[in-house]
């Protein structure tokens, strides 16, 4: 039923809390596993001031990305499970449901992370924007923490 599905992550612990969750359903399933990564970028008030430490700032980001794509493709490849990984620019939840689309993902695996109450609504949520405009199914983890 789901050959392909969609991890974003953003580095944290909290959204790499779904990786069990993705691995196990890739695994029954027998789906590939494409993870996303996107870096963040200055503004664009911060661009426009200083254009070339922007640039390195950017650059910096990336590779940041880049090594940690690597890092976790080679975990799951190393327990027996399909994966490739994609960095974009732009909108979190923007490339989200655009990667979704452009891979023919059948479903997006990701973590909620926990935000409620006014940090919520201060900081929008991804996990809502992806929920509400997917047009695939959604799977939501909520990470537990010790606390």
């Amino acid at each position: 039923m789901y050959k392909k599905i969609l991890v974003p992550l953003d580095g944290s612990q909290l959204a790499e809390a779904v990786l069990p969750h993705a691995e196990a359903l890739a695994k029954t399933e027998g789906a590939e596993i494409v993870l996303l990564s996107v870096p963040v970028t200055p503004s664009l008030d911060f661009l426009a001031r200083n254009p070339s430490l922007a640039h390195k700032v950017i650059e910096e980001a990336e590779h940041e990305v880049e090594t940690y794509l690597e890092l976790e493709t080679a975990k799951l490849a190393k327990d027996g499970i399909r994966v490739t990984s994609i960095m974009r620019e732009g909108s979190i939840p923007d490339m989200i449901l655009k990667v979704a689309d452009e891979v023919h993902a059948d479903m997006i695996v990701m973590s909620t992370h926990g935000h409620s109450g006014v940090q919520r609504w201060l900081m929008g949520s991804v996990a809502d924007r992806v929920l509400h405009h997917a047009h695939i199914p959604v799977m939501l983890i909520h990470p537990f923490s010790d606390n």
